[in-house]
């Protein structure tokens, strides 16, 4: 677990500070997970309020990762990632099409078996995709709830579309990152750090919206 590995361009070695541009934007998941604390103020929102902790959760997580670059490490970095989505499956299943908590449970638990299918279909078509391909499946997953949605909640859908490009543009950078190595010396993840902030506080903003917009008007 303590074994150190060089995975990103910016890394030379194992120093500390190795990755030093990659470790500072993961700011990005901080900030937006502050800005989305103070448009919940007052909301009563309890799975947005929990998707906030995750998401400063994965900011602290991926610090770790880009610092210590240790296999536990890794998983700070991975798990909260997992959470975040296992948690916007739930919500977005019950709150956006309107199905009951033990479907939104058997959508959380379907997860990882459409991930893994998914990406095992895409990496059939590109050989050594590896954890690309499952963020991959995750875009997907946000533009098939945003389909499912574009005539009941067409707002929403918009929102889940989008959400799914910015997405799919801090994919492309992620992939950039070995391969445009020897033109960008401190490559191109950070990029996946400062697009991914924005998009996941994005998506807590499209749940915010969807369940305030459903509420009765307050006399």
């Amino acid at each position: 677990m303590h074994e150190q590995i060089i995975a990103y361009c910016e890394r030379a070695d194992f120093a500390f500070w190795a990755e030093p541009v990659n470790a500072v934007t993961n700011a990005s998941f901080l900030i937006a997970a502050a800005i989305m604390a103070q448009r919940l103020r007052g909301s009563g929102l309890g799975l947005a309020w929990a998707l906030v902790a995750v998401l400063a959760a994965i900011g602290v997580g991926s610090f770790l990762w880009h610092t210590f670059a240790t296999r536990w490490a890794g998983l700070a970095d991975v798990l909260p990632i997992l959470g975040f989505i296992l948690i916007y499956v739930f919500a977005a299943t019950r709150d956006f099409l309107g199905l009951r908590w033990w479907w939104a449970g058997l959508a959380v638990l379907l997860f990882l078996p459409y991930a893994i299918l998914v990406a095992r279909g895409i990496g059939l078509v590109w050989p050594g995709a590896g954890a690309n391909a499952a963020y991959a499946s995750v875009a997907l997953l946000i533009v098939l709830y945003g389909l499912w949605l574009r005539h009941r909640h067409p707002a929403t859908a918009r929102g889940l579309f989008l959400g799914a490009g910015i997405l799919a543009v801090s994919l492309t950078f992620r992939m950039l990152d070995g391969p445009l190595c020897e033109v960008v010396p401190i490559g191109t993840h950070f990029m996946w750090h400062i697009l991914n902030g924005i998009m996941l506080g994005w998506m807590i903003e499209v749940y915010r919206r969807h369940r305030l917009a459903g509420r009765p008007a307050q006399v």
